[in-house]
């Protein structure tokens, strides 16, 4: 095996051999395909002594829970112990993310204390997603004792107690998935619970296009095409990058001379990939989410307070409907979130400053740019241009389809969308990435053999 073929990317069919052959990546496979079987089956286990009609029907107009459901695979609609599914600890993790920023003793234990500090960090988010996952737990209990059969007063504690449960055995299922499957374990839980949801949309869709006439075949087909391309440039904007030259300075190790190398630095064009999108859109969906929680039920009077909460949430989420009369300001709101989201990833994941410092260290510099504060500054310089210009492309991505879809009349995808094919094609390059690294890694130790 020479250097060029260690090097190049694998191709599909090295791929595929590798997963056929190799007993190690094989099993990683089979993990993860029976911990990925286990899960959708978790889904339709249904919670009991809940009338379902009442329940169905109270879900088509609420449009929050109808985007949550598509990342639970159908849990909540189903009413299934999984309702809750990945999401507390997404959401955990997210706020983890947020306070290692903020809190110095966090950001010592990630970046310090090396494997033993990621471990705290890992059990401190297991503690904030099982909390998370109470809270929830406990609203929705409350909101689905307004559809019980037969009422009782251990609804709500035995409810909770078992969509808790649930997403705990979920969170731990992601675990084993990122440690003895392919990796990404709470990405491909959401990439399953999406392509779980989608047969049904298109099927929807070819009946809406056959009763409908030709226009409605027309426009279906102009949508589908319009989603090919966002894919496409989904793709792109996914892979974008930013190669800045480096240049290595001569040095001598021992009685060995180092020429002088030249190599580049990639900044990707969307540093947080999908996970700008995933936390705008929840935090869109919020006001409608806490508008239907808070809801009275039929011949129950609210306080003055949870009336008052009700009223304001239901402003807010008739305000940013995107149906509605301003949907404008639904676009508007949705697309700065997206911005400031990729932002604020973009700083998680690249530190400019001690960027410089590794390359000082490493006897590396940029052409014309000083060490050390010099570079940290061009470096941030580069990123920021590079996150508008990504988080526009983004937003961009996340709404033209969704305007196009309600323009063209097609309400079978709704919830399905550019969203969602975000989240598709972007855990899907990023598990392509992690096979590859797993089949590059066996070329190296059939080197090693030999």
């Amino acid at each position: 095996m020479n250097a060029a073929s260690k090097e190049r990317a694998p191709s599909a069919q090295e791929t595929f051999t590798q997963m056929a052959q190799t007993a190690g990546l094989r099993a990683r496979v089979l993990v993860t395909i029976g911990l990925l079987i286990l899960a959708r089956l978790g889904v339709y286990l249904p919670l009991p002594g809940i009338d379902r009609l009442r329940f169905a029907e109270s879900l088509k107009s609420n449009q929050a829970i109808g985007f949550l459901d598509i990342f639970s695979g159908g849990g909540i609609s189903a009413v299934g112990v999984f309702a809750l599914g990945i999401l507390p600890y997404i959401n955990a993790s997210i706020i983890i993310q947020l306070l290692t920023t903020a809190l110095p003793a966090l950001e010592k234990l990630q970046k310090e204390e090396g494997e033993a500090g990621r471990r705290k960090i890992s059990q401190i988010t297991r503690y904030v997603a099982l909390g998370w996952g109470v809270i929830q737990s406990v609203g929705i209990a409350f909101w689905l004792n307004n559809f019980v059969i037969t009422p009782s007063p251990l609804f709500v504690p035995s409810t909770a107690i078992a969509l808790v449960a649930g997403s705990m055995f979920i969170m731990w299922i992601s675990e084993l998935i990122t440690e003895r499957g392919i990796g990404n374990g709470a990405s491909l839980l959401i990439f399953i619970n999406i392509v779980a949801v989608f047969p049904k949309s298109l099927a929807d869709t070819f009946d809406q296009a056959k009763t409908g006439g030709n226009q409605v075949l027309i426009n279906v087909l102009i949508l589908l095409a319009v989603f090919l391309v966002t894919i496409v440039c989904i793709v792109f904007i996914q892979e974008g990058s930013r190669q800045i030259p480096i240049i290595s300075a001569k040095r001598q190790v021992g009685r060995r001379l180092y020429r002088e190398r030249t190599s580049y630095l990639p900044l990707r064009l969307i540093q947080g990939g999908v996970m700008p999108i995933i936390f705008a859109s929840s935090v869109m969906a919020l006001p409608q989410g806490l508008s239907g929680f808070t809801r009275p039920a039929e011949g129950v009077t609210q306080n003055q307070f949870m009336s008052a909460l009700h009223s304001g949430a239901n402003a807010v989420a008739n305000a940013m409907n995107p149906e509605g009369s301003t949907p404008w300001i639904y676009l508007g709101v949705y697309m700065v979130l997206i911005i400031f989201f990729s932002y604020f990833y973009s700083t998680l994941v690249v530190n400019p400053i001690d960027m410089a410092q590794n390359l000082k260290k490493m006897g590396a510099s940029i052409p014309g740019i000083r060490p050390g504060q010099a570079t940290s500054k061009y470096i941030e310089g580069v990123l920021n241009r590079l996150t508008i210009l990504g988080a526009c492309f983004l937003g961009a991505v996340a709404i033209i389809p969704g305007i196009i879809e309600s323009a063209l009349h097609i309400t079978t995808f709704r919830g399905f969308g550019a969203t969602s094919l975000l989240i598709l094609v972007g855990v899907a390059i990023e598990t392509a990435k992690q096979i590859q690294t797993y089949v590059i890694s066996q070329r190296y130790e059939g080197m090693v053999k030999q």
